[in-house]
This record gives C-alpha cells, sequence and structure tokens, in this order.
C-alpha cells in the first residue's frame, strides 16, 4: 500500500513535539530522557477538561499538533487510535473500589475505562464527524493501526489521522505488565500528496526481525512502550532521505516501512 504522511505530532520524555524533537531525531544531538510533562487538554471545554485523563490528554495534544501541521480540517478527517492497554490508572482505581468494602464507583471512571475514551474525547475537542476505529494489539498495536490507517485510505481514498498512545500501570498490575514512560505519536496520512506532504511510504506485510535503534536510551524507550515502537519510523521521517525499515506485527509476521521523499501519485493496493 502507498501513502502519504502530512502532519506528525509526538510526546514522549525528551520528545515534546515534533519540530522540537528533530535535532534528537536525526542524530544531532545525543537523547538525554527526562521525565514528560503531560500538556493540557486545552482543546477541551473547561468540564470535560477536568475529567481528562493521561491517555486523553497525550492523544490530544499529538493529534492537536499533527493537525496543526495540515491544511485539512481535523473535524472531516476519519481517525484510528491505537493502544495496547489503554489508561492503567483509571483501571486501578475501578479494581482498588471493587476490591473494597465499599463499591460505589464514579461514574466518570466508568466512562474513562473504555478502550474508545481518548476518541470520544477528541471527537468533543474538534467537532469530529468521520468514523473513528480504536483498536488494540498489544505491543503492536502501533503497527496494527498503522495498518488499519493505510487499509481505511487505500479502501475510501480519504485522510486519516493515526493516534497511537501508551502509558503504565500502577502496581501491582504494573507488576504484571511492564510498560515504560508514557508516549504518544500521530501522524496524518492521505492517499494522494498535500502541499504539507513530508514523505511518501508503501507498506507490506513479510516476516522479519524489527528494526532497532542505534542511541541506547531510544532503544530503550522502543522496547519498553508499545507506542514507542514507531520511533525507527519516526527516526527516518526526521531525516528526510529515502529508508527501509520493518515493524514487529503479531508473532510470525513483520510489516515492511519503505520511505522516501514525496512524489505525485495516487494510493494503490499492493497485491
Amino acid at each position: 500500500m502507498l501513502i502519504y504522511v502530512g502532519g506528525i505530532g509526538l510526546c514522549g520524555p525528551a520528545l515534546e513535539g515534533w519540530v522540537a524533537s528533530l535535532p534528537t531525531l536525526s542524530g544531532a544531538i545525543p537523547y538525554e530522557p527526562t521525565p514528560l510533562r503531560v500538556p493540557p487538554a486545552s482543546l477541551l471545554p473547561p468540564n470535560e477538561r477536568r475529567r481528562a485523563i493521561q491517555t486523553v490528554k497525550l492523544a490530544l495534544a499529538v493529534g492537536a499538533e499533527s493537525s496543526a501541521a495540515t491544511n485539512l480540517d481535523p473535524g472531516v478527517t476519519a481517525t484510528v487510535f491505537a493502544s495496547s492497554g489503554g489508561d492503567g490508572e483509571t483501571i486501578h482505581e475501578i479494581l482498588k473500589v471493587l476490591a473494597s468494602a465499599q463499591r460505589d464507583l464514579s461514574p466518570t471512571r466508568f466512562h474513562n475505562s473504555v478502550h474508545n475514551t481518548p476518541a470520544g474525547y477528541w471527537g468533543i475537542a474538534v467537532g469530529a464527524r468521520e468514523p473513528s476505529n480504536s483498536i488494540c494489539c498489544h505491543d503492536d498495536s502501533f503497527a496494527a493501526g498503522l495498518l488499519e490507517a493505510a487499509t481505511q485510505i487505500c479502501v475510501t481514498r480519504q485522510p486519516v489521522a493515526l493516534i497511537a498512545y501508551d502509558v503504565p500501570y500502577p502496581a501491582p498490575l504494573g507488576d504484571v505488565r511492564r510498560l515504560g514512560a508514557p508516549f504518544a505519536v500521530a501522524l496524518v496520512l492521505t492517499p494522494t500528496p498535500e502541499s504539507t506532504t513530508t514523505a511518501r511510504i508503501k507498506l507490506a506485510l513479510g516476516a522479519a526481525a524489527p528494526s532497532t535503534m542505534a542511541p541506547p536510551g531510544l532503544e530503550t524507550l522502543r522496547q519498553s512502550t508499545p507506542a514507542a515502537r514507531s520511533l525507527p519510523l519516526l527516526v527516518a521521517l526526521a531525516s528526510g532521505t529515502t529508508a527501509a525499515l520493518t515493524l514487529s506485527y503479531l508473532e510470525d509476521m513483520a510489516l515492511y516501512v519503505s520511505i522516501e521523499p514525496p512524489r505525485e501519485g495516487v494510493c494503490e493496493a499492493a497485491t
């Protein structure tokens, strides 16, 4: 499948914004991880902003950044949200209440617990009127989201924004399912080149080991946080040159990604 990359949003430790992160991702300066400052959900009305959880804040931050870098209206752009497990803090609080003698559960906790919560808040924030799909594929959720977005683009010939995010679980859940630092990325993808297009990518399925990162800090982040499996692609996009890489996808499969500078063309399905 052939698609085009427009706006990009990024939020992770020492990677606070796509443009600000370009020197690090391109290798111009070394990566030095620092605690992530999750931005407030400024797109939301006050009532919803108070209820926003960490996954919502991350998703909205990168979604807004990626949309602002394009000429597309986010309200009429379809979306794919991808996460390996949703908001761990909310799940922890619900389970803690259910394990207690007083089992009254806040309705806010309940509606924040579902997997498509960030998609709902995004719809409120931008007035979204196009289809939205929220998916999960364990550690390979980013690759699954990219494949889903590309498939939709090649079928509908309409843009799709991919928003992937993950946050760690608190103990004791975090002792069983260990995740690294919070991380989120957004890509606005289109079937044809736009004035803001930054790259042209081809996707294909095969079997190979996933691409790794040379800087130890970035490789640790890639391995520990599922959404950060996007880092080899982000590094390639930051370089602005032709590249080929592999993203892990299921046990016996991989997603091949070829990146080139943009040129005229249309979206076409691979056979």
